[in-house]
């Protein structure tokens, strides 16, 4: 039965680094759609172009043109068994554009889809924000409570200096909290009233969170 997994919850909730891992644990294509719309800019495709003359104009990307991104990558093969998709959709309009793709590359076969939400305290966010801390060369994220590096301020992986984001202190954390529940949270009703929310509790350890993630899946 082909999965379609994807993952509700506010900023630095621990998404990101579950979903990398269960996609690798799964075989399944892991589909970060911010990371997939940079790849269509820097390739130059036609969606890339469009998308960012909107972006270098400091307007939002069109839904359709995002929902037409998201089309491309899911009907590719490497996701005919399912797929792992990280930061779509963002809206309930957006959610249904996703319902309408699924089922026009689905057609008739048997698909298991599930909305899993990350349910985690603000405090305990705010931390994670503020604590947060990034490799510039490879991406890696790491946390200076929660995940922290073997040598101080440097990554395991590569060896690059980590930086932290000018927008990660307590103010702006506390606004991006505000605006993911005034726009992101309905989906949690959506997904809720269609019977395919499961929710789990993201207030513990990235070895804790995963043990959870991996009973809810199944």
């Amino acid at each position: 039965m082909k999965k379609e997994l994807i993952f509700l919850g506010p900023p630095a909730c621990g998404k990101g680094t579950q979903t990398s891992k269960l996609s690798k644990y799964l075989g399944l294509p892991h589909v970060d759609t911010g990371s997939l719309l940079r790849a269509e800019i820097a390739s130059g495709t036609e969606n890339g172009k469009v998308a960012k003359s909107f972006i270098d104009k400091g307007n939002l990307v069109p839904l359709e043109l995002v929902g037409a991104i998201i089309k491309d990558r899911l009907s590719q093969e490497d996701c005919k068994n399912g797929y792992v998709l990280d930061g779509y959709p963002r809206s309930v309009e957006q959610a249904d554009l996703l319902s309408k793709i699924n089922e026009e590359i689905d057609g008739d076969i048997s698909v298991n889809f599930t909305a899993i939400y990350f349910d985690i305290d603000e405090s305990v966010l705010i931390s994670r924000i503020v604590n947060r801390r990034s490799c510039p060369k490879c991406g890696e994220i790491y946390n200076l409570k929660y995940k922290p590096t073997k040598v101080e301020g440097v990554c395991d992986h590569c060896g690059t200096e980590l930086t932290q984001r000018k927008d990660d202190n307590e103010e702006t954390a506390a606004a991006r909290f505000d605006t993911y529940f005034t726009e992101t949270a309905p989906l949690i009703e959506y997904y809720k009233n269609k019977k395919l929310l499961k929710t789990i509790n993201a207030d513990g350890s990235i070895e804790e969170v995963w043990r959870i993630l991996l009973n809810v899946i199944g």
